[in-house]
C-alpha cells in the first residue's frame, strides 16, 4: 500500500508554532476578526498527492464515511483538467491509499472538479456518487461503500460546475445545486440551479434557477441545513470578486428561496465548505477574496454561530489554513471539510505550499477548535 506522510517528516522545512496575528493587522474597518495563523504549523499538514514541476494537483472535495475514519477524496489534473485521481484513509487522514486504477476507464475522461457524496435512498440504500461537470455532468457509482465503481449515464446538465453541495430534505429526497453561463459556459452572468433527486442520486429533476443577481455572478453554491434545522441556508461566491459573497435562505425545503444578499465580510471567499461542530458553531473553509484581508488568497476558515450568518454579524475568528505561494491569488481553496469523533477537523484544498518550480499539491490541515479557541484567549 502507497502512502503519503504527514509533513512533519520534511524536516528540511522546520517546524513553527501556531500564532495569532496583531489585531492592527487584521481589522478592516467595517470586520473585526482576529486571525489564528497555523499555516506555518507542518505538523498538522498531510500532503495526499504532491504537485511536481509537471503536474498541477487540483480542486480536491472528500468525504467521510459513517465509521468516522476511511476518508474518501477526488480531484483533477491541471486546472479544470481530468478527473483521474481518487484516494482513500483508512486512518482519517493520516496516510492515503491511491485508487486510480479501480476506476472506470472512461473515468479519466471526465473533466473539471469533481465532487463526492454519500446518498442515502428512502429505502435505506447507500451509495457514493463522484459527479464531474464536463461534458454534461458525467458520473460513477459505488454501490459496496467504494470497493467497486460504475459509470453510469451523464445527467445531461449543460454546467461551469458540478453539484458543488447537495443536502438531504426532511422527506428523505435530496437537492444539489450548482451553476452555469450562459449555454452552460463559464462566462457572465453566472446563475446557481438547484436539481432533486428522490431515489438516492439516481435519477434528478430537471433543474431550474434560484440564484440569479444583475450585476454579480452568484456561482459555487455551498447548502448547509441551520442547526434546529428549520432552515437552508446558501452561501455563494460572487465571481465578480467587487465587493463580499452572497447568501440566499429557505424555509420551505428549498421550493422558494430569498432574495440573495451579501454575507458578512468575513465569510467572503471562493467554493465555501464547511462543518458543524458538537458546540452548535460553524467552521467554513474557502479561498480568501475577502477586500482589505490580510490573508486574501489564501486559504481560511470562519468561525462562528449559525445566527452570525443569518443575523449578518462578523462571527468570531478567522483560521489561516494554508499559506498559497501561487503567483495568482486565486489558485486554491476548493476544500473538503470533515468532522471526526475525536473533534478534529480535517480541511483538505489544493495549494502550492511551498516556493519552488512545483505546482500545487492536495494537502490537508488537521485542528480542533479548542486549540484556536485557546490562542484567540492567549
Amino acid at each position: 500500500m502507497t502512502t503519503m506522510r504527514p509533513l512533519l517528516a520534511l524536516l528540511a522545512f522546520g517546524l513553527f508554532s501556531p500564532c495569532i496575528t496583531s489585531a492592527e493587522e487584521t481589522r478592516p474597518a467595517d470586520a473585526p476578526l482576529p486571525v489564528v495563523d497555523l499555516s506555518n504549523d507542518i505538523a498538522r499538514q498531510v500532503v495526499i498527492a504532491r504537485g511536481s514541476a509537471e503536474t498541477y494537483q487540483g480542486h480536491p472535495t472528500t468525504l467521510l464515511m459513517p465509521d468516522g475514519k476511511t476518508i474518501y477524496a477526488v480531484w483533477t489534473l491541471g486546472h479544470g483538467g481530468t478527473s483521474g485521481p481518487m484516494a482513500r484513509s483508512d486512518d482519517a487522514g493520516l496516510t492515503w491509499t491511491r485508487l486510480d486504477d479501480k476506476l472506470p476507464p472512461n473515468y479519466s475522461k471526465h473533466r473539471n472538479c469533481p465532487s463526492i457524496y454519500r446518498l442515502v435512498d428512502k429505502g435505506g440504500k447507500d451509495r457514493l456518487w463522484v459527479f464531474s461537470a464536463h461534458p454534461q455532468m458525467p458520473r460513477i457509482v459505488s454501490e459496496d461503500g467504494g470497493k467497486t465503481w460504475l459509470e453510469m449515464p451523464e445527467l445531461g446538465f449543460p454546467c461551469v460546475m458540478t453539484f458543488s453541495s447537495i443536502v438531504k430534505l426532511r422527506d428523505g429526497a435530496h437537492l444539489g445545486l450548482y451553476h452555469r453561463g450562459p449555454e452552460g459556459k463559464d462566462k457572465a452572468p453566472l446563475e446557481v440551479l438547484q436539481s432533486i433527486t428522490t431515489d438516492g442520486g439516481v435519477s434528478w429533476s430537471e433543474p431550474h434557477v434560484v440564484a440569479k443577481v444583475d450585476g454579480k455572478n452568484p456561482c459555487e453554491p455551498y447548502v448547509f441545513r441551520s442547526p434546529d434545522g428549520s432552515e437552508l441556508c446558501c452561501l455563494m461566491r460572487e465571481n465578480t470578486h467587487k465587493g463580499r459573497s452572497l447568501m440566499m435562505f429557505s424555509r420551505d425545503e428549498g421550493k422558494t428561496w430569498s432574495t440573495p444578499i451579501d454575507t458578512p465580510w468575513g465569510l467572503t471567499g471562493d467554493r465555501h465548505a464547511g462543518v458543524q461542530t458538537k458546540d452548535g458553531r460553524l467552521v467554513i473553509a474557502f479561498r480568501d477574496q475577502a477586500l482589505k484581508s490580510p490573508t486574501r488568497g489564501h486559504f481560511v476558515a470562519w468561525v462562528g454561530k449559525y445566527e452570525d450568518i443569518s443575523q449578518s454579524r462578523p462571527g468570531q475568528y478567522r483560521i489561516k489554513l494554508l499559506h498559497s505561494h501561487a503567483r495568482n491569488v486565486g489558485d486554491c481553496g476548493y476544500p473538503g471539510m470533515e468532522l471526526l469523533p475525536d473533534g478534529t477537523i480535517v480541511a483538505t484544498t489544493y495549494v502550492k505550499y511551498r516556493e519552488g518550480p512545483e505546482q500545487n499539491s492536495v494537502v490537508s490541515v488537521r485542528f480542533k477548535l479548542a486549540e484556536t479557541d485557546a490562542l484567540i484567549k492567549n
